[in-house]
Parts: structure tokens; C-alpha cells; sequence
């Protein structure tokens, strides 16, 4: 799976544990540490498909 983009906090570190719980379908928790948080709203998209 390829995305543009990686959910990253402010020092621009990747969120693992949103992208495993996008991933596996569960509630990602809380997204307000998330520089770029569109980036969860596509690996939701793709995890879809």
C-alpha cells in the first residue's frame, strides 16, 4: 500500500500506533498531537478498498 503521506507529529515523528489502528480498524484515539491529520483520513480510504 502506498500513501503520500504518514500521520507525524510536530517533531515529525510517524504515528505507528495510528497508522496499526487505521489499519486493523479500530479508533485511532486522540489525533491532536497530528501535524497532518488528512493523512489518516487516506489511509482510511485505502484501508476501505
Amino acid at each position: 500500500m502506498f500513501v503520500t503521506d504518514l500521520p507525524k507529529t510536530r517533531n515529525m515523528k510517524i504515528m505507528r500506533r495510528v497508522v496499526r489502528s487505521v489499519l486493523e480498524g479500530r479508533d485511532p484515539g486522540d489525533l491532536s498531537a497530528l501535524v497532518n491529520p488528512d493523512a489518516v483520513a487516506e489511509l482510511r480510504r485505502l484501508a476501505d478498498v
